[in-house]
């Protein structure tokens, strides 16, 4: 449907002879967050990984805004406005800040509500601006997760996918990276969130999907989900 930004439709992949993802089905609504939880192995990033075309599905879909894109070249996609922050950061070290920002630039569709340029990353991560000359090798774990972000809203995407954004981060600046990506919920933006702390995948998602082996097991509102009390110790083995 035209209202989703993002559907995986009874999507199986491999890696060689394993069955990594077993007819997984989601939907991330337009301008919405979904949370995509699971164990260790469940197949988040391979869902990741299917929905940006760097591994085909054998069987089913990926469609963007209605648009069937499965099957299609990584860099077409993109072009349709989808972007990834990777799990890793996996930002140029030898290239500057700047250089890793403008790499990536791409430009927005026509009547963006909000076009993402050097000068509005550098507006919302003030410490890349300070940066911007020093080879991004050098900067801290958080500000490369910073960088990382921004090197992906260089592209103007539609839909972001940000795989474990938290992951190996201190406290505050945890609380830095979500702040963030709750302001580009507010500007609209559609994200398709992975990530291992549960709880702050329920503060930010509307739509919570956890996977298991492989297989879609849990599929509901954010909302519904903590009214009803979900076993996150029976799913994601977390209390």
């Amino acid at each position: 449907m035209a209202d989703d930004a993002l559907r995986l439709d009874g999507v199986h992949a491999y890696y060689g002879d394993s069955h990594v993802l077993q007819g997984v089905a989601l939907r991330l609504a337009a301008g919405h967050v979904l949370g995509l939880l699971g164990r260790n192995g469940a197949g988040k990033t391979t869902c990741m990984n299917v929905a940006v075309g760097l591994l085909p599905p054998r069987i089913g879909t990926v469609s963007l805004f209605g648009e069937t894109v499965s099957g299609r070249a990584p860099e077409a996609i993109a072009t349709r406005g989808l972007a990834l922050v990777p799990q890793g950061r996996r930002i140029f070290r030898s290239l500057t800040v700047r250089e890793n920002l403008t790499v990536a630039a791409r430009k927005p569709v026509a009547g963006a509500r909000h076009p993402w340029t050097l000068d509005s990353v550098f507006a919302a991560f003030p410490r890349l601006a300070e940066r911007q000359h020093q080879a991004a090798g050098y900067l801290s774990g958080g500000e490369q997760q910073m960088l990382a972000i921004g090197r992906a809203l260089m592209s103007n995407p539609r839909v972001l996918l940000m795989d474990e954004p938290s992951e190996g981060l201190a406290p505050q600046i945890v609380a830095e990276v979500m702040s963030t990506i709750r302001r580009l919920k507010e500007q609209g933006l559609s994200i398709l969130l992975v990530e291992q702390n549960a709880k702050l995948v329920f503060d930010l998602a509307d739509d919570i999907v956890i996977l298991n082996s492989g297989r879609v097991v849990v599929s509901d509102t954010a909302a519904r989900l903590q009214a009803s009390g979900v076993d996150l110790h029976q799913h994601l083995g977390v209390f």
